[in-house]
């Protein structure tokens, strides 16, 4: 992310060896990726706050070598290093959590899956995490400092391993997100060719894809037009009852991947979110009714504590009857302005990334920053 390397070259300066009485505090890092090419939930949870931060002149920031760092080779003293999911090598942690100890270094961690349910460990056992990432969280979950969560369930789902933690909701970041929606293409009175529904996710959300297919059979919108679906990531499968939109090359950059996104928005006419009901899941945040609100799509979500709430603000949930999915998607697209102008309120004033945002004092606090 080119505007997180200019903002930390800007605002850090040179990294000594000691802390200086009159500069800010320094907090490091350490998530996966470099050079701003990072993981999608990185960007989201970690980067996007760390530019913030440093913006506002209450620390210093700088993306951290967790094994220089815990080895020593990099000498810098840090006030407070903030952690993602596994991005600290499991074999590495104690000796950061004895240098942590010897210099005074608050040790954060930043999670936002369940890592910890036997039934979540298998589902990411299964997608792409092995034995020692698994670890590597848990390890490091138990012996920090603070923990940040980005739900209520996974702060409940913590709280059942004995570990404390606070919940900083997830929100979309400025310069990313921010700019007006584009929405569906107008249609013509005899357009009768089929609107589109999206839906965009990760590996690990394969399963619940087959909530949609009885959705999607036949699916017309009131004025009889053809309602198909259409798949961004989810699957590496093909099949007949959608669509997929293939990515370009570099869009898995997650900067890159939200202009991608914005740039097929007027090919869409709702997004929608599909959820089973199983314990991994119901941890998971509401960033798909962000994301789909600031391109300006009207969402359809399964109503799982992921998306509570978000029928308060625009945001149609609904169970697991198909029957129910159709009467609901053909109301978003019904009544789609309407509900993405209140969504949008909503989250331009409530769930965006920036220092004087809700959520992010507790976020400070966390890192030990007034």
């Amino acid at each position: 992310m080119a505007a997180l390397r200019s903002t930390v070259a800007r605002l850090l300066g040179r990294r000594g060896t000691a802390p200086s009485t009159s500069a800010p505090p320094l907090v490091g890092f350490v998530v996966h990726g470099a050079g701003g090419v990072h993981p999608a939930s990185a960007h989201v949870r970690v980067t996007g706050r760390m530019t913030a931060l440093a913006a506002s002149g209450r620390a210093r920031v700088a993306q951290v070598d967790p094994v220089r760092w815990a080895d020593g080779s990099d000498t810098a003293h840090l006030d407070a290093i903030l952690v993602q999911r596994d991005a600290f090598p499991v074999a590495a942690l104690d000796a950061a959590f004895a240098r942590a100890a010897r210099e005074g270094t608050r040790i954060v961690a930043e999670v936002d899956d369940d890592f910890f349910t036997p039934e979540a460990r298998t589902r990411l056992a299964q997608a792409e995490y092995d034995p020692d990432r698994l670890a590597s969280v848990d390890r490091l979950v138990r012996g920090a400092d603070a923990v940040v969560v980005s739900t209520p369930t996974l702060r409940d789902v913590l709280a059942a391993q004995g570990v404390d933690a606070v919940v900083v909701p997830n929100g979309v970041q400025p310069g990313l997100w921010d700019a007006d929606p584009v929405g569906p293409a107008a249609a013509g009175p005899d357009d009768r060719s089929p609107r589109r529904v999206l839906y965009m996710g990760s590996a690990t959300h394969g399963g619940d894809l087959d909530l949609l297919r009885p959705v999607f059979a036949d699916l017309t919108d009131d004025d009889g037009r053809p309602v198909r679906l259409e798949v961004v990531g989810v699957t590496g499968d093909d099949d007949t009852w959608y669509e997929r939109l293939a990515l370009p090359e570099g869009a898995q950059h997650y900067p890159a991947f939200v202009a991608f996104l914005r740039a097929q928005a007027d090919r869409w006419s709702a997004g929608v979110a599909p959820l089973t009901g199983d314990r991994f899941n119901d941890a998971k945040s509401d960033l798909k009714f962000l994301e789909y609100t600031m391109l300006g799509l009207p969402f359809v979500g399964s109503d799982r504590p992921s998306y509570r709430g978000a029928d308060s603000h625009g945001g149609l949930l609904v169970g697991d009857q198909p029957e129910a999915w159709q009467r609901a998607v053909r109301a978003a697209l019904r009544e789609s302005d309407a509900r993405v102008r209140r969504a949008r309120r909503y989250v331009l004033a409530e769930r965006t990334v920036g220092d004087d945002r809700p959520g992010e004092a507790a976020w400070r606090r966390a890192l030990g920053l007034s």
